[in-house]
């Protein structure tokens, strides 16, 4: 059940008379947890609930209007006795999402509306949570999302020298603030401070156990979320967050924690990888043909670049990979959308056939 709450003042959820298409009619919202097909949501008359309004979000059997998100900016028609209606999601500044686990449905928002991205791993060595290339891939996901990644080390107090590690993410992720933290000696979080200003919105990527629910408590300064120890036989963490949800946190910002955000697989990221690997990118089209694919072909600026020692191969090899992996959901997706519609094809033939014979199945004939 939602918390009563004060009336709330929605502006001070990030929301601007800018998001308000010049036509709409309804309450400005903000989605602050799903539940399947009920949203939490707060508006300027508090904390409440809210239900898609059916005419608008599936007009004529389909979907015409995004599904809201956690974070979303939506519009509503106030119910003050029972869940108010959702009747518009709002333009995003940002967003995450992945391939939808519901074949057919394509690309699944998770998460909208922020303005920076938390990206979390541990420096504890016997969580062995620290992976350049899963940090790689969150890198170009965060880019691509439209807010600005920051790379967040936690457990610092459990790593006796984590200088190796720092200077591994900071080749990395050029262009990215990046912190080393503890959430239980509170060391470093005052470096977070540039981030946490009112009315901004952070969301929080990164595998189970690295301590998103532990630097959400130490930064509210009181234990407002579950958490729990890493595992001693393999060192892995557990899920405590069960569901998205956008929190205000006394200073005025809000987060996102979310599980599940450590499955998220590359869709688009056309954008994200040019951010995320510059280093890589800066060499194309210099290369003696404009088609070149980097591959066998004579005088490729990225092959020079490789022998030379001015680019990693394990950069390059991270960059084909994501590449690789985001080209596979875009053709999954296209797989998927083909094969339902030729289930539908042979549906048709299928109820065409019974007819001409009278209702008789063929095998029956």
């Amino acid at each position: 059940m939602i918390e009563k709450t004060d009336i709330a003042n929605i502006y001070n959820y990030g929301f601007t008379p800018a998001m308000m298409p010049s036509d709409a009619q309804g309450t400005p919202a903000r989605v602050t947890a799903v539940h399947k097909e009920r949203y939490e949501i707060v508006c300027e008359y508090g904390a409440c609930f809210g239900k898609l309004k059916t005419s608008v979000y599936y007009g004529s059997g389909i979907v015409s209007e995004g599904f809201p998100t956690t974070g979303d900016f939506v519009l509503i028609q106030y119910n003050k006795s029972g869940d108010s209606q959702i009747v518009k999601t709002l333009e995003r500044k940002s967003f995450f999402s992945r391939l939808d686990p519901t074949p057919g449905r394509g690309e699944q928002t998770v998460a909208a509306n922020f303005d920076y991205v938390f990206i979390m791993q541990s420096l504890n060595q016997g969580y062995k949570n620290f992976n350049i290339k899963r940090l790689e891939r969150y890198l170009t996901a965060a880019w691509q999302s439209g807010a600005v990644p920051v790379i967040v080390l936690t457990k610092s107090d459990l790593a006796d020298d984590y200088t190796e590690q720092l200077r591994e993410v900071q080749k990395a992720a050029a262009g990215a603030g990046v912190f080393a933290i503890s959430a239980k000696t509170g060391f470093g979080l005052d470096s977070l401070a540039e981030y946490l200003k009112p009315r901004k919105t952070i969301v929080f990527l990164g595998s189970s156990g690295v301590g998103k629910s532990s630097l959400v408590n130490a930064l509210a300064g009181e234990e407002i979320m579950e958490t729990n120890e890493t595992r001693d036989s393999d060192s892995k963490g557990r899920h405590t967050t069960t569901r998205r949800q956008l929190i205000m946190m006394p200073g005025g910002y809000m987060l996102i924690d979310t599980p599940g955000m450590r499955a998220l697989g590359m869709w688009d990221v056309s954008d994200g990888l040019g951010e995320a690997f510059s280093d890589v990118e800066q060499y194309f089209g210099k290369c003696k043909f404009s088609d070149c694919k980097h591959q066998s072909e004579p005088g490729c600026a990225v092959k020079s670049a490789i022998e030379s020692g001015k680019l990693p191969r394990k950069r390059w090899d991270s960059y084909v990979n994501i590449k690789h992996e985001a080209k596979y959901s875009d053709d999954k997706t296209e797989y998927l959308r083909s094969q339902k519609e030729l289930h539908k094809k042979w549906a048709k033939e299928a109820k065409s056939d019974r007819k001409k014979s009278g209702g008789k199945r063929r095998y029956e004939e």
